[in-house]
């Protein structure tokens, strides 16, 4: 059976995220976790547990993904790399879009600070941080877009309203898929300042989070309809480029 480019680009990107997960392990956090109380020794050694968690993303969000890109076809959605979308679709505009949005974070981040009790959010450093943007870009969305707005989209509109209202269904879905995203920062947000529990998180900085993170996958998801999913993932990389990287340094 001949398998499509979509669906080689596919998996490469999931074997691309596992190493990634390897080798984030491995590299300097500086201060990004020096907030972080108590900390323990590693339950077992380094290599074992990045391992595990590479072969984790493999197996979960490999086959989530490749579900999702399954019913993300059934839906109409374009493909990986669909011949209907343009290059410049596929990678400039997500680009410049994600710039955008990174800004759009800086300026959230800024005005936020004052009013959250942590002040800025803490990054991680380089190349730590280039690292991280490349695994958000690809496992989040494989997560929050692929898998999620497909599955969900084609359920409710596809099996249960029989064909119908999809295009509200999706939009729906879309804004759930950005709330699930928003909140899924919480827990590591949580660890990074030594929050005890959800309630223990000020107010202004839940707010902030959803905010912030929640146009982020508003966007993406947009994205990923209308162009597909390397284009979702463009958003979101050049949103982190900016977001992490390159304000990070500051």
């Amino acid at each position: 059976m001949k398998i499509s480019l979509s669906t080689k680009i596919f998996w490469g990107l999931v074997i691309f995220y596992a190493v990634l997960a390897v080798v984030y392990f491995y590299l300097p956090q500086g201060d990004f976790m020096s907030l972080q109380q108590g900390a323990q020794e590693l339950p077992a050694p380094r290599i074992v547990i990045a391992l595990i968690n590479a072969g984790i993303i493999l197996i979960v969000y490999g086959g989530l993904g490749y579900l999702g890109l399954f019913l993300s076809r059934k839906l109409g959605f374009p493909d990986i790399y669909d011949k209907r979308v343009s290059n410049r679709q596929r990678f400039l505009t997500p680009a410049l879009i994600g710039a955008a949005l990174g800004v759009f974070l800086i300026i959230g981040d800024v005005i936020f600070s004052r009013f959250n009790t942590i002040g800025r959010f803490l990054h991680p450093p380089l190349p730590a941080s280039i690292v991280a943007s490349f695994s958000a870009g690809i496992g989040e969305e494989i997560m929050f877009r692929l898998f999620f707005i497909s599955f969900w989209t084609w359920l409710i509109s596809k099996i249960i309203l029989r064909g119908r209202w999809q295009n509200q269904i999706f939009w729906v879905v879309a804004v759930l898929s950005a709330l699930a995203f928003a909140v899924g920062h919480l827990p590591s947000l949580m660890l990074i300042y030594n929050f005890k529990s959800v309630s223990a998180v000020p107010v202004i900085l839940m707010i902030e989070g959803i905010l912030l993170n929640g146009a982020v996958g508003i966007v993406a998801a947009y994205y990923f309809r209308s162009y597909g999913f390397l284009a979702a993932v463009g958003v979101h990389f050049w949103t982190d480029i900016i977001w992490h990287v390159i304000y990070g340094l500051f």
